[in-house]
């Protein structure tokens, strides 16, 4: 039993009638009735009298609902309370982050964290791979958001998956390959190709590797950057494409064109990381708050 259920019934209870219940909550009908029969199922006796025309609770549902009710006022107490303990707690949090790859899970993680704890500073890191994983082992950093790992890389560090993204081509707007609606990597291999720099990015450059592996052969790189910015500037400019995440396109915007790639390759995994050694209660509830509502799947 979870306070949804409890929320959804007393709803019915106060207004006798389903679809009302259902569009106070926002909540489909269907689904509003579904779960309160789930809930009958589980305590294991009738919370209401149905006919065809009205819905009216029964005696154990009137007890029932005096119960719920009072479970719902302690729970909304209990929330107040620890809320009142939170706002208490102050402190500095570094979070490194790579801003092409959380630039949909990080405002949103950031507003949820800061709303229960108000008085910690969070301090933003826009760093490369190799230097969050440097400063996480030193103690610089308590948290990145970044691609996942190599596992070679990972001894002694939590990590947790917060989103996946399909890989897309980014090409200018005006570049032949714009008017595509899906492009094949053997259509791609022989153009130029922009990416980060290999010694702050080196996975990246493996990841390159195993996805051409199919083709053959390697794209020639013809501009190494080390940062996104630079990137989204040189393919805007037509010197070459990018091989990017989908949630690259909230970047770059109208600049760039992003193609979805068919077949399709393994997506790009963003996870949350941090020491296992010294994992603190912040970096517990930050991690919390960078989580979405289901892997996002671009």
């Amino acid at each position: 039993m979870e306070l949804r259920h409890l929320r959804y019934f007393v709803a019915v209870a106060d207004t006798e009638n389903v679809s009302r219940a259902a569009l106070k909550l926002h909540v489909s009908q269907p689904g509003l009735s579904r779960q309160v029969r789930d809930l009958e199922e589980e305590i294991g006796f009738q919370l209401f009298e149905r006919s065809a025309k009205s819905l009216r609770l029964t005696e154990a549902g009137k007890v029932f609902l005096a119960e719920a009710r009072a479970v719902l006022q302690r729970a909304e107490e209990a929330v107040t309370k620890a809320r009142a303990v939170a706002g208490s707690v102050s402190g500095e949090l570094h979070v490194g982050y790579a801003p092409s790859l959380t630039v949909e899970i990080l405002p949103p993680a950031l507003r949820k964290f800061q709303e229960t704890f108000p008085k910690v500073r969070v301090q933003l890191h826009d760093l490369s791979t190799e230097e969050m994983l440097s400063q996480l082992n030193s103690g610089a950093l308590q948290v990145a958001l970044m691609v996942r790992p190599a596992r070679k890389n990972a001894a002694g560090l939590g990590i947790e998956e917060l989103a996946r993204y399909p890989m897309c081509v980014a090409v200018a707007p005006k570049h032949p390959f714009a008017k595509k609606k899906t492009i094949g990597l053997a259509e791609v291999v022989d153009e130029p190709l922009i990416g980060y720099t290999r010694k702050d990015y080196p996975d990246y450059h493996e990841g390159m590797e195993k996805i051409f592996a199919t083709t053959g052969k390697m794209p020639r790189i013809a501009e190494e950057h080390d940062g996104v910015n630079s990137i989204i500037a040189a393919v805007e400019a037509g010197r070459g494409f990018a091989l990017v995440p989908s949630c690259f396109a909230c970047m770059a915007g109208p600049r760039l064109k992003l193609i979805p790639i068919a077949p399709g390759v393994a997506p790009i995994p963003v996870v949350a990381v941090w020491r296992t050694k010294e994992v603190s209660d912040l970096v517990e509830k930050f991690v919390v708050a960078a989580r979405r509502d289901g892997v996002a799947t671009g």
